[in-house]
């Protein structure tokens, strides 16, 4: 048969359908798994912002402290400055705390996702090869159908001559 078949040209064009939807599940699956790992990846600068956060809070509070105290007449109490100090401590213990706690969950969530960036990378090469056995297998039959189609369609021109 020539490549200006009817029959085979259809064919040919449902093969073409058939290999860019398959070409466009390996897309998405690339997408999302591009996507997943940037997440992953930009975690860490939203850990130093928290960081960045903390610190300036913590900054702030010293300040607000510097002008109260600072606003208190010289002839206070000598135990007025130690008040001072000892809330400068509670506030540096207080966010001290918070750091750790912080570093903990941050290393906790770090694991998390480590985690499940290799399960999802896993989950997606079981997609992609499952996606790539049915689109061979479904390629193969189809090839099957055109070949049996075109052998019937030349069995009908040799009958018809």
């Amino acid at each position: 048969m020539s490549n200006n078949n009817p029959i085979q040209t259809a064919f040919e064009f449902q093969r073409t359908a058939v290999e860019q939807t398959q070409q466009a599940a390996h897309d998405a699956v690339e997408a999302q798994r591009t996507a997943f790992q940037t997440l992953a990846e930009n975690l860490d600068t939203v850990q130093a912002l928290q960081s960045q956060t903390n610190q300036m809070s913590q900054e702030a509070a010293h300040a607000y402290l510097d002008a109260v105290e600072a606003a208190v007449p010289e002839d206070a109490a000598p135990e007025d400055a130690a008040q001072f100090d000892d809330l400068r401590q509670m506030i540096d213990d207080g966010f001290e705390s918070a750091d750790e706690v912080q570093a903990d969950a941050w290393d906790s969530f770090d694991d998390i996702v480590d985690e499940s960036v290799a399960a999802f990378d896993e989950y997606a090469d079981n997609y992609t090869e499952a996606v790539d056995t049915t689109f061979d297998t479904f390629l193969d039959a189809h090839e099957e159908v055109e070949n049996n189609v075109e052998g019937v369609a030349d069995d009908f021109d040799v009958a018809a001559n």
